[in-house]
């Protein structure tokens, strides 16, 4: 069993920036995918950002050139850096861990924290 849990959200002016932190808890592998989803009200989640183990990267067209996901192995951390807030970015964010296990793979997410931007 893994937990993800998730912090830094809050509420922004648009334009500015926030710093998103996930950090993963109990028994995990080294093969895996961490990354950010969002969930605007009455839309369906979407992909925001994903990093391999090795440090790959794969964002959407929306946040292109404005967000950055890192992260930390040694602190089972991953990090989304949001700058140049639009108010369509306002949702909430969840972190998603994709591991191979000894036993299959496995699919974890946060409970999520909300981003707000203000016009």
């Amino acid at each position: 069993q893994v937990q993800l849990v998730e912090s830094g959200g809050g509420l922004v002016q648009a334009g500015g920036s926030l710093r998103l932190s996930c950090i993963a808890s109990g028994r995990v592998f080294s093969d895996n995918v961490m990354g950010w989803y969002r969930q605007a009200p009455g839309k369906q989640r979407e992909l925001v950002a994903t990093i391999t183990s090795g440090g790959s990267t794969n964002y959407s067209d929306s946040v292109k050139g404005r967000f950055t996901v890192s992260r930390d192995n040694t602190k089972k951390t991953v990090y989304l850096q949001m700058n140049s807030l639009k108010p369509e970015d306002t949702a909430v964010y969840y972190c998603n861990r994709n591991e191979r296990t000894p036993w299959g793979p496995r699919n974890s997410w946060g409970q999520g924290t909300q981003v707000t931007v203000s016009s």
